[in-house]
């Protein structure tokens, strides 16, 4: 019965946010809630709900700080140098525009962190796609996909939880992947020039003049995000995204991060304005150094990651804006994002603290394991593989690699299959996993870039799954797994 409960839980959740009757907020707290009760455990509710939060606290901190230390980031203009490249290279053609948000995505992502990489790609690209009036989703789901397959990386998290739970070193389950990986970021550039082909002929191809000629949709003076997060208000640093240098050698006049809008908005097709007040060149190279230092130590393990990241936003905002009234500006600045996201997660609380709490998990993914017939045995990582798209998407990273895996390994093992293989087989569904609505900094992208979560879902769901299998298929193929 908890199995059934468990599936139909995220159904209905998948179900009423993709069709815009709840708000994932909303539909994150009171769905579990509801089937909490029908399950006969609604006495128990908060204390799985209190387990939840308590859990979720440190990734909750994290994103909070993070938040606030890399828009501290985009405001000096640390990373500057390399959305310029990037922007002249994508000139105004749709389809170089695609193929530099998986770039950019991509590089980026070397952090670990995918709220960093999601708000430094949608900063930079947001302005180019409201300019040339491109699909929004297109953005969201090649960055997304992007950062799923970087998302691997042993210190971005799932590598790591996968080594805890079987016992191995990170290393070795990552470091024979690489060729794997490769395959899966190749079909992401891949996917992004199908695309870009795509939008450049639903277009058409302009020239950076005639671009920069073309009226831009309007858009309101405030951001409301209430169909991405479930909040409202408006979007933390919203004349960061519109204000901003010529992507490609144009002229305009940004007003700056403090300024009011621009008549018109008519700054739309440009990035981050080089002129704005915030930039600090001569602290150019402290900011790289602590940045370096940051993800040095978070390598290392030198710290928990929230504690770094609070460090870091302090030391950040201290050295760059030394005068309270500054320091003030830039945490308003943000304090959309960061509360929006922290609410997120503390939403998806309820959700995971209930399918834990309740059985549900352990139900769902007993059944899960029991519905592999014996012939498959000596097929186990394939199968694993297989198992880990829909598993991670509907499950926590926690909750797949601390609750199912073991259990696949178990079952590896009794065929001769290695748990490096099947560790290494785990890995495949993250291309997915990145647009599942249990992740976080999935609401970083989708709030930052206007998007409504279900437009996003729908968009993205059958490519990330498909770049997943390229992962797998390269896996066995190049018998890695």
């Amino acid at each position: 019965m908890l199995t059934i409960l468990g599936f139909a839980m995220i159904a209905t959740f998948l179900v009423l946010i993709m069709t815009k009757k709840m708000s994932p907020i909303a539909a994150l707290v009171l769905i579990p809630a509801l089937f909490c009760v029908a399950v006969g455990q609604g006495a128990q509710l908060g204390d799985y709900v209190i387990e939840g939060v308590g859990n979720l606290a440190p990734t909750a901190a994290m994103l909070m700080f993070a938040i606030v230390y890399f828009g501290v980031m985009i405001d000096v203009g640390l990373f500057d140098p390399i959305v310029r490249g990037i922007l002249k290279f994508c000139q105004a053609d749709p389809m170089r525009i695609v193929v530099g948000t998986a770039l950019l995505a991509a590089i980026v992502s070397l952090d670990g962190d995918g709220s960093t990489t999601f708000m430094i790609t949608v900063s930079a690209m947001y302005p180019l796609y409201k300019r040339l009036k491109m699909s929004l989703v297109v953005m969201t789901g090649v960055a997304a996909t992007a950062n799923g397959v970087m998302n691997t990386l042993p210190w971005g998290g799932p590598t790591a939880r996968a080594a805890t739970a079987l016992k191995l070193d990170a290393s070795e389950i990552f470091v024979p992947m690489i060729p794997a990986l490769a395959m899966g970021l190749l079909a992401v550039f891949i996917l992004a020039y199908v695309l870009g082909l795509r939008e450049r002929k639903r277009l058409g191809m302009l020239t950076l003049d005639e671009a920069l000629a073309r009226e831009p949709e309007p858009e309101p003076e405030t951001v409301t995000v209430t169909s991405s997060t479930g909040g409202t208000g408006t979007a933390g640093g919203g004349d960061r995204l519109h204000k901003g240098a010529p992507s490609a050698g144009g002229t305009g006049t940004g007003a700056g991060p403090d300024a009011g809008p621009a008549d018109g908005d008519d700054d739309g097709f440009q990035g981050l304005d080089p002129n704005r007040s915030t930039l600090r060149p001569k602290l150019y190279w402290f900011n790289a150094g602590l940045t370096a230092a940051l993800l040095t130590a978070m390598i290392m393990e030198l710290m928990p990651i929230p504690v770094l990241f609070l460090l870091g936003a302090a030391l950040a905002l201290t050295v760059n804006f030394p005068h309270m009234p500054d320091q003030r500006a830039r945490i308003a600045a943000h304090a959309d994002n960061v509360l929006n996201v922290s609410g997120m997660v503390f939403a998806a609380a309820v959700f995971t603290g209930v399918l834990t709490g309740t059985g549900m998990v352990e139900n769902m993914a007993d059944w899960v394991v029991g519905a592999v017939p014996d012939a498959m045995g000596p097929h186990m990582a394939l199968v694993t593989g297989l198992l880990s798209l829909p598993l991670t998407y509907f499950m926590s990273n926690d909750g797949f690699y601390f609750g199912v895996l073991p259990v696949l390994a178990e079952a590896g093992a009794a065929h001769g299959v290695s748990p490096l293989e099947i560790a290494r087989a785990s890995l495949a569904g993250q291309a997915l996993h990145m647009s599942s609505p249990l992740v976080p900094a999935v609401y970083v992208l989708v709030g930052m870039a206007k998007v409504e979560f279900g437009d996003h879902t729908r968009f993205t769901v059958k490519w990330a799954a498909l770049t997943s299998l390229v992962v797998l298929g390269a896996g066995i193929l190049f018998g890695i797994m």
